[in-house]
């Protein structure tokens, strides 16, 4: 019997970390309005609470405009229309992100270009998207991740120098600024989720910002079955489908987004009090500071494991030792998207892989993008938000776990093959 948990011995934390989502007195009236209301869809449209949702979360990311959306997919994809992506256009898109923020090019028949994530973010790597410019490239959708953004100063000039439409994926990022302004605003849209795990949720759900009314538009007849939208000011008519909130989704945005900014200032405290922990700790590293994230957005936590720092243990041994620990968290959180599982690209499905070319391009041989790589298979570690919600108490106790299994490393040697294959049948059965 051995002194980790893994190798039968007593587990460090047996008690749970705060419960996600949260439910309060406030949700609980606003889903007792819209039950009484009979309004319960979103037609009439928008919904009251969509609405009075929508002001106010693009106000909080210094956008003029907000839609709320039935998915965070659905926030991309209706992005991607709005700016005008036709059959047959690229989009540069990061490897390491989830299968949800590519699909959305493939399913309006455009073509993602893979490009690969900086090291030190793990965001989309911007020193290497100009080399990934074609005469076809019409925009570029970078994911801000993590606790990270992408570099959008560079995303912007390089935008703005080869005339491309910027998307921004916020799902990790509600709430958050880079140098004053909100995650979304930036580029010429901004993409939400209110999946279960994020840090405001409906259960499913998303939103659409942005400050060019003429997009909004077209965000609006979109996902509202083709209808005109609620200005109508540029008069636009195109084929839409109903991608709409519904009120129940929407009554329990509000009273988050009014807890949020309370909750991302206890996340950040007690994060900055784990990073004291884990400074100079062999085989562990931090992802690089950015001064230029000017209100944090902690989705969750990431850190890195060097195996080769602590007797060549892989990763999988390694999160498997913290998981039964006490220590919920997750090791292939992400992969390089044209590698996984989830996304069973067949040509044959969409046709403009194969337009202009002898060949249809197989997206899951075509790219090698190494960092990405070693984020997903050796290297990120992931903590959720909700670790972070409590007291220091509950931080020092993962820290303290980190440590214990670091000690006693040793005895995971030969549980690799087990923990690696239950590493990817959990993600393949996990939402995100």
């Amino acid at each position: 019997m051995g002194k980790l948990a893994i190798t039968g011995g007593e587990p460090l934390r047996k008690t749970p970390f705060t419960q996600w989502p949260m439910a309060t007195r406030e949700e609980a009236a606003a889903l007792e309005d819209v039950l009484t209301s009979s309004k319960w869809g979103g037609q009439p449209f928008p919904g009251k609470y969509a609405d009075l949702f929508a002001k106010k979360f693009a106000e909080v990311h210094t956008a003029k405009y907000a839609q709320c959306v039935n998915t965070g997919t659905v926030a991309i994809q209706a992005s991607l229309k709005a700016v005008g992506i036709r059959p047959g256009d690229e989009v540069i898109v990061p490897a390491y992100t989830w299968e949800g923020t590519v699909g959305p090019v493939l399913l309006i028949n455009a073509v993602p270009v893979f490009v690969d994530v900086d090291p030190e973010t793990y965001c989309l790597d911007a020193k290497l998207i100009e080399k990934a410019i074609t005469p076809k490239t019409k925009a570029i959708l970078p994911v801000h991740l993590g606790m990270r953004f992408a570099d959008m100063d560079e995303i912007l000039r390089i935008a703005r120098k080869h005339n491309l439409k910027v998307i921004e994926d916020c799902a990790h990022a509600h709430g958050g600024m880079w140098k004053g302004k909100g995650a979304g605003s930036m580029g010429d849209l901004g993409a939400f989720s209110f999946q279960s795990s994020k840090l405001i949720t409906s259960g499913e759900g998303g939103a659409v910002i942005t400050n060019n009314l003429e997009y909004m538009e077209l965000v609006q007849s979109y996902i509202n079955a083709g209808r005109a939208s609620l200005t109508d000011e540029y008069h636009h008519r195109i084929i839409g489908f109903n991608y709409r909130l519904g009120e129940f989704q929407a009554a329990v945005l509000g009273p988050q987004l009014d807890r949020l900014p309370k909750q991302a200032a206890i996340r950040e405290q007690n994060m900055k009090h784990f990073e004291t922990r884990l400074q100079n700790t062999p085989g562990i590293g931090l992802l690089k500071p950015d001064l230029r994230i000017t209100r944090l957005a902690p989705y969750g936590y990431v850190f890195k494991y060097f195996a080769d720092q602590v007797k060549d243990i892989a990763r999988p041994s390694f999160v498997a030792a913290l998981q039964l620990e006490g220590i919920p968290c997750d090791g292939l959180f992400y992969e390089p998207v044209y590698k996984s599982s989830l996304f069973p690209v067949d040509s044959a499905d969409f046709p403009a892989l194969s337009w202009g070319r002898e060949k249809a391009l197989d997206l899951r041989n075509a790219y090698s993008c190494p960092e990405a790589d070693r984020a997903a298979y050796h290297e990120a570690v992931w903590l959720p938000h909700q670790h972070f919600l409590g007291g220091s108490a509950d931080v020092d106790a993962i820290a303290d776990a980190i440590s214990k299994v670091l000690a006693n490393i040793e005895e995971l040697r030969g549980l690799d093959h087990k923990a690696i294959r239950n590493q990817k049948l959990g993600r393949a059965d996990r939402e995100s």
